[in-house]
């Protein structure tokens, strides 16, 4: 009877560590499992947070058209590629001197206005100018004059030291001494003119023949052509 009881003591310590052998495991198959959708977790934000970045960066600052990365920019802002920039204020110098074609009488009849690009650049010059009567040195205190355009306006492209011209053909002052106007009211005399042109802005020219007079505020202007005229 001993002996039976200790061989049934065995058998039943033997079979007790052989369960605690089989379920000590299963806590260590677990900790995979949560370790497992751990690294995915991180890692799939980091490549979604990189895949708007290729588009922005090629999209222009001015919000233009996108361009390849590389690619040679607008010459202006604004300006769409493959065409000539207007010419701005500090690319330009003008002088003034009166024509050689002008109306009879003793004032300054007609001028021709000069355009020069001082710029390393071809740019364009276009349109019918704006022209005011002003004092030396003084373009802000100036007196706009009515202009009758004339021609047909359109761009012309000034390589580096290229040249463009208007005319301006004023209502023409008569006689001697202070001269008269035809219409009846004072002639004027300005020594500088305010000469605008579209884009480009306003420059101040003085006749380097003399001063500018005229009557009636008014004047007909060409617009900016290539060829001079007389």
């Amino acid at each position: 009877m001993i002996a039976a009881a200790l061989s049934l003591t065995a058998c039943t310590s033997g079979g007790d560590a052989g369960a605690a052998k089989t379920s000590s495991p299963a806590p260590v198959s677990a900790a995979p499992s949560h370790a497992a959708p751990t690294a995915p977790s991180h890692a799939a934000p980091a490549a979604a947070s990189h895949t708007p970045t290729a588009p922005s960066a090629s999209r222009p600052a001015g919000g233009g058209t996108s361009t390849a990365p590389g690619a040679p920019a607008s010459p202006v802002s604004g300006t769409p590629a493959g065409t000539t920039p207007t010419c701005p204020l500090t690319a330009v110098a003008a002088t003034a001197y009166q024509a050689a074609v002008r109306p009879d009488g003793t004032g300054t009849g007609a001028a021709i206005v000069e355009f020069t690009n001082t710029s390393g650049h071809t740019c364009v010059l276009r349109g019918h100018p704006t022209v005011a009567t002003a004092g030396n040195g003084s373009p802000e205190h100036n007196s706009p004059l009515k202009v009758t355009p004339t021609g047909i306006a359109s761009a012309v492209p000034l390589a580096p030291g290229g040249k463009a011209w208007v005319k301006l053909t004023f209502h023409q002052v008569q006689g001697e001494a202070d001269g008269y106007c035809v219409s009846g009211a004072k002639p004027v005399v300005s020594p500088t003119l305010v000469v605008g042109l579209p884009g480009s802005g306003a420059h101040q020219v003085a006749l380097s023949d003399g001063e500018f007079a005229e009557c009636d505020n008014t004047v007909t202007a060409t617009a900016v052509s290539a060829a001079k005229p007389s």
